[in-house]
Formats: structure tokens, C-alpha cells, sequence
């Protein structure tokens, strides 16, 4: 069983502002209402912990694997839930620049293995709003700091 939860959201900062405020992992947990901490050498190849899931629920444990790390467009980890196989988590954030200045900032996951039809509503409800809770927590932040930086 296979699916995918795509969200995005466009920011009024370029992609070089979204990503320095989006990898500050150190500072994740006091802005970032989906992902709570992620710690360890982000880097393809290494393996992360990160601590996650949306606002109102037990946060769950990963040790993902870094598939890519591209300064200002791209962070993706494959995550397990138990073993391989069982249902797997590729998690993908990516900056896309725009023409006029701002950055629409894709956040997205697919989900393979054996129990992923039985888990789908709840990654309908709450890991899409964990997502879209996420996004918007990082257009503020990314914005008030540019108005900030304005003034």
C-alpha cells in the first residue's frame, strides 16, 4: 500500500530566509508545532533523530536516514515504524523559488508498507493538519523576522 500527503505554502522571503529559519533545528521546538526536535549530524547518509507529529497528540520517536541535504531547496529522510516494510515514511521539504521574490515551501510524505491502508484516515486528519499547522508556523516565523529586519 502506497500514499502520499503533499501540502505547500507560499512565503514572502526568499528561499536563502526560509531555509536559515527552517534547518535553526536547535530552535525547531519553540516555533515548530509539528516537528518538536530533530537532532544529530543533518547529512546524506546519516541518521537523525527527530521527534514529531501534530499539536494534541503523543509525539512519536524516528531515526531517519538523510536521503538529500540541498543548502536552500531540499531536506528528505526515510523514516520506519518498526521494522522496513512495516510502514515507512519518506519525509520531503523543498523551497521552490518564484519569480516574484517569495518561496513556496513544499512539505510532503509517502507512505509505503503493510499497515499504511490501516493508518490512512489518521494521516488524512491529523498528519495533513500536522503539516499544514507546521507550514503556517513557518510563514510566520520567516515573515516576522523579515519585518523585523525592515524596521
Amino acid at each position: 500500500m502506497q500514499k502520499e500527503i503533499k501540502t505547500q505554502i507560499q512565503i514572502n522571503a526568499t528561499p536563502q530566509q526560509v531555509w536559515e529559519v527552517f534547518i535553526d533545528f536547535e530552535n525547531c521546538g519553540n516555533w515548530n508545532p509539528f516537528i518538536r526536535s530533530l537532532t544529530g549530524e543533518v547529512r546524506e547518509g546519516k541518521k537523525i533523530k527527530v521527534v514529531l507529529g501534530p499539536e494534541g497528540s503523543k509525539p512519536m520517536n524516528f531515526q531517519p536516514k538523510v536521503l538529500a541535504f540541498k543548502p536552500d531547496r531540499e531536506l528528505r529522510w526515510l523514516g520506519h515504524l518498526f521494522l522496513p516494510g512495516i510502514f515507512d515514511g519518506e519525509h520531503r521539504f523543498e523551497l521552490l523559488e518564484n519569480v516574484d521574490g517569495t518561496t513556496t515551501f513544499v512539505h510532503a510524505e509517502k507512505f509505503n508498507g503493510l499497515i499504511v491502508g490501516l493508518m490512512a484516515k489518521k494521516l488524512d486528519k491529523d498528519i495533513l493538519k500536522g503539516f499544514e499547522t507546521m507550514n503556517k508556523a513557518l510563514k510566520r516565523k520567516v515573515e516576522s523576522l523579515n519585518e523585523t529586519s525592515l524596521h
